[in-house]
């Protein structure tokens, strides 16, 4: 019989600022050595639950707990902070706030400090778990000037150089990643478990890029409550997901939209180990074949809206981005993509004067904008960052959206009216009065987006919006992008999501290492197998699951599905 290390039983939690229980009569017992996914839509339950193994609940987060929760067969209510952290290694989605050391090195040995190593050891170790996380050439590096993903991978290295710790829990460690990226963080979680059998716990929307990780069980939540606790394959065949608004992989949502019937043992985990039976060839023919898309609206040339031109940016003399030039018109909605580190929000925070360029001219409706003050571009340029947490003045959400219009000296009628309407279609209404801290990770998002929307600048930078959001509130947000952008909103998305390039972009932009190498549309971006290599993006599967259904026009069935995707999503609202 396998050793639990993990056992809850009827375990309940309720915080002591609200009125009905977060988690609901949880039994759920995990062994040694196994790998779990957690799923779940926003304010499901999973992440209180990740706070009540690692002991951010109660010591951080206070509230009633009824019910027991085991720990290597220690109960939790009867241990300190500092024990359960000897047991439980946690990399948070927010990694800014995990970070104590000021350079790669000092934040990776921090617990091997905390236990009084020996420095040469110490020095030996580090080296060795910046090797293997991909950052040994970054060991001086400040934290602060690091890309989202080397963050993450600082992270990862900061819980590992831990040896004693039994269970390592990931809370969205796809969230900040290029595709690659994100499959390397995802294999590097499996060579650690392969290499020392520790018990992984992995929290992430991002069900198809994490299933790259071939899990032992997924547990799904929903409204506090476990609603399913089955294999990868068991749960694919069902539809669990689709109940719940929690994007499944999309090689298996087509097949059921063809009219498939998927079964477990068909491996549906992976694309690769799929198996298409005759009849699920000839749906997805039949479907692809019959199906409309909508023509693809082209903004006609005319006088861009944004220009760049020649523009060059150094940072303690590394070169960010390199003599990049593009221009953007009025009413594009386009996606600027490319891996980790290639200057990609580096670019954005040049547009808006928070990094002043070193060569070449920024131009916007015409007029020279890169020597225009920060406040004077931002009458014309939003931007939402990444972090949502780097974005908050104000403790409410109210005040915090509400914050740019007061500033600007609006009155405080219309002031209401805009802050409403947009609460309600960002889903925020019911929090309005809540503090930000309060707020899961999604919703902060949810409410930085918020804070600019609220201004109604005419050319929009976004940074990452749908990371951390359930398929419905990335739906409901990118939903509202598009009314803007039919309003006459310019939209640039920077973004790791292919799905995001695919369905709502129209051109992409690709950077790497510095250098624009691609202003083309998605389709041809994602079946240009260089632009892919060099930019560290992925293919889609719906292109891989064309080819073995033995369709003749993979781009035709991408976008038959896309169209059809979005109309399915529609009839949600």
């Amino acid at each position: 019989m396998t050793t639990p290390i993990i056992a809850f039983n009827h375990f309940s939690f309720k915080y002591y600022s609200q009125v009905e229980p977060t988690l609901t009569n949880i039994n759920l017992t995990i062994a040694k050595g196994e790998k779990v996914l957690i799923l779940g839509p926003s304010g499901s339950g999973k992440s209180t639950l990740a706070h009540c193994l690692n002991g951010l609940i109660p010591f951080s987060y206070t509230g009633e707990i009824t019910g027991t929760l085991h720990i290597n067969g220690q109960q939790t209510d009867q241990l300190d902070l500092f024990s359960l952290s000897k047991m439980v290694g946690t990399v948070l989605q927010d990694t800014d706030g995990q970070f104590i050391g000021l350079s790669v090195a000092e934040d990776i040995a921090f617990a091997l400090e905390n236990e009084n190593v020996n420095q040469e050891k110490m020095e030996l170790r580090v080296a060795e778990i910046a090797k293997l996380v991909e950052m040994e050439p970054y060991q001086d590096s400040a934290i602060h000037a690091l890309s989202g993903g080397q963050k993450q991978r600082v992270s990862i290295g900061g819980v590992m150089v831990a040896e004693e710790v039994d269970l390592l829990l990931f809370d969205e460690p796809l969230a900040s990643l290029d595709p690659a990226t994100g499959h390397y963080a995802m294999q590097l979680i499996a060579d650690i478990h392969s290499q020392t059998n520790k018990t992984m716990i992995v929290i992430e929307h991002r069900l198809e890029d994490a299933l790259q990780l071939q899990f032992d069980r997924i547990i799904v939540m929903n409204e506090g409550e476990i609603i399913s606790d089955s294999t990868p394959n068991q749960l694919l065949a069902s539809n669990k997901l689709e109940q719940i608004y929690i994007r499944e992989p999309l090689y298996t949502k087509a097949l059921k939209y063809a009219g498939s019937n998927i079964e477990a043992n068909q491996q549906p985990e992976q694309i690769e180990h799929l198996v298409l039976s005759e009849q699920d060839k000839r749906n997805l023919q039949y479907w692809s074949s019959h199906s409309s898309v909508e023509p693809v609206t082209i903004v006609e040339p005319r006088n861009p809206l944004l220009e760049l031109r020649d523009v060059s940016f150094y940072y303690q003399e590394k070169q960010i981005f390199s003599q990049v030039s593009f221009s953007i018109y009025q009413g594009e909605l386009i996606s600027l993509v490319g891996r980790n580190g290639a200057g990609k929000s580096t670019l954005a925070k040049a547009i808006c004067g928070f990094e002043p360029i070193d060569h070449g001219e920024i131009l916007f409706n015409g007029t020279r904008f890169d020597n225009q003050s920060i406040s004077e571009r931002a009458n014309h340029v939003g931007f939402v960052l990444q972090n949502p947490n780097q974005m908050f003045s104000k403790h409410k959400i109210y005040d915090e959206i509400a914050l740019g219009l007061v500033l600007r000296q609006v009155s405080e009628q219309e002031i209401r009216t805009r802050v409403e309407d947009v609460l309600h279609i960002c889903g925020l209404y019911p929090f309005r009065n809540w503090p930000i801290s309060a707020l899961s990770y999604g919703q902060k998002k949810r409410v930085s987006i918020a804070a600019i929307l609220v201004l109604n600048p005419r050319l929009l930078i976004l940074d990452e919006p749908t990371a951390g959001q359930d398929l419905r509130h990335y739906t409901e947000i990118m939903d509202f992008l598009c009314t803007l952008n039919e309003q006459g909103i310019t939209i640039i998305l920077i973004t790791h999501d292919m799905h995001v390039m695919l369905e709502y972009t129209t051109r992409s932009l690709v950077l790497t290492d510095g250098q624009l190498i691609a202003d083309q549309s998605p389709v041809d971006v994602l079946t240009n197998d260089t632009i892919i290599e060099r930019a560290q993006l992925r293919r889609t599967s719906l292109f891989d699951l064309a080819i073995k259904a033995g369709i003749e026009a993979p781009a035709h069935f991408i976008k038959n599905f896309i169209t059809h995707d979005r109309e399915v999503r529609r009839t949600w609202q």
